[in-house]
């Protein structure tokens, strides 16, 4: 079959135009192999079986170089179905009654159970009225409904038009825009598993995208963006996104690089950081999952030419993530009283001075003399007298 005998396609990728041979001796020895290939898991008994049958008979005839046709191969999940279904009763003669029984009633009569169409279907309560108008054979169906409701089974299975639970995504498109129905699909799980569709989380990832345009805005939505030097605060919340998203790229991790930006969002969000140093590098951090927004940004931040896939990707520098002061919780024998902001570079006896001359700690020591101070780099400091 075709799929099989073409099944060493990528050699000629490496050498297209050539009439004499598959691929030239220097063009394979330059390309190798194919770094990453990405497919699902129904290829493992197709088209991968036979891509390395051809790549070792090649290389056994000597005419390719590497053993494996592939240095890494990625099965990505599909994203199933919520599918719905309906109880319709049998009769004591094994024929079909029109007449259909709610989930929770099922166990008391004999049924049999069909497929209904998701989008009549709202928290798994069906829609009766749309149900009956969905076939000529449901026209005048009935109901025994629970507490007032027809409830459907559920079953998370793959989408399929036969199991009717296929979902367009026009609509959530429409409603909440490319880039957050894209973010939201990553953030499902995991590339390599399989994601039932549901929709109850996409509010989330709208929200987020709003907060992260409301950084770049006043109050009156008029765009606002400062000159002024970043904290080192905010740097360090940049720098952690940049490094965060470089990691989890190159680990097609792309769910846990969504809850990073909400956390980066946040933060910056509570520190009303408008610095155009932070965010012209947050844009192209973000750009990849969410492109079409980025852009927009991308614009209004002056940058009149180019698109962003055009710009390197923002350098890490680990100094910025380096703590260079603890939060001590101090206390007095034993009892926390109080938290201290101390340099992590201060010496013991540094600390112990600084700590029995704040006027904090001087209210709870009550006048008392201190017997000795216990400090633990880091940790703890305890004031015992």
């Amino acid at each position: 079959p075709g799929w099989a005998g073409s099944s060493w396609y990528w050699y000629r990728y490496m050498d297209a135009k050539n009439d004499n041979e598959f691929a030239s001796k220097e063009a394979i020895e330059y390309w190798k192999d194919v770094d990453l290939y990405i497919g699902g898991s129904e290829h493992a008994t197709g088209h991968l079986l036979y891509s390395r049958f051809w790549n070792k008979f090649l290389k056994d005839r000597g005419y390719v170089t590497e053993e494996e046709p592939f240095k890494k191969l990625i099965n990505q999940g599909m994203i199933q179905g919520r599918s719905n279904f309906v109880y319709r009763l049998i009769d004591d003669e094994g024929q079909s009654v029109n007449t259909f029984v709610s989930y929770g009633l099922k166990g008391e009569y004999k049924t049999s159970a069909l497929h209904t169409d998701v989008n009549i279907v709202e928290n798994e309560i069906l829609d009766t009225e749309k149900f009956k108008s969905s076939r000529p054979e449901y026209e005048n169906a009935d109901f025994i409904l629970e507490n007032g409701r027809y409830i459907c089974g559920v079953e998370v299975e793959k989408m399929s038009k036969s199991k009717f639970n296929v979902v367009s995504p026009d609509d959530l498109n429409e409603r909440y825009g490319a880039d957050t129905l894209r973010m939201y699909e990553m953030f499902l799980g995991p590339l390599e598993q399989s994601k039932p569709w549901n929709t109850n989380g996409i509010e989330g990832v709208f929200k987020f995208l709003r907060k992260f345009w409301k950084l770049f805005h006043d109050d009156e939505f008029n765009f606002n963006v400062s000159n002024e030097e970043p904290l080192k605060v905010e740097y360090k919340a940049l720098h952690k996104i940049i490094h965060k998203v470089e990691q989890d790229i190159e680990r097609f991790s792309f769910n846990t690089s969504v809850s990073s930006f909400m956390i980066c969002v946040n933060e910056l969000t509570e520190l009303k950081c408008n610095k155009s140093k932070i965010l012209e590098d947050l844009v192209i951090v973000l750009q990849p999952y969410a492109p079409h927004i980025t852009e927009e940004l991308w614009t209004l931040l002056g940058n009149k030419a180019g698109t962003i896939s055009e710009v390197s990707y923002p350098v890490f520098n680990p100094e910025y993530l380096v703590e260079n002061e603890f939060s001590y919780p101090v206390s007095i024998n034993g009892k926390t009283r109080l938290n201290l902001n101390i340099s992590l570079s201060l010496s013991q006896p540094e600390v112990e001075q600084l700590v029995i001359s704040n006027q904090e700690v001087l209210k709870y020591m009550e006048g008392k003399v201190h017997k000795k101070i216990i400090f633990v780099k880091g940790k703890i400091i305890n004031v015992v007298i």
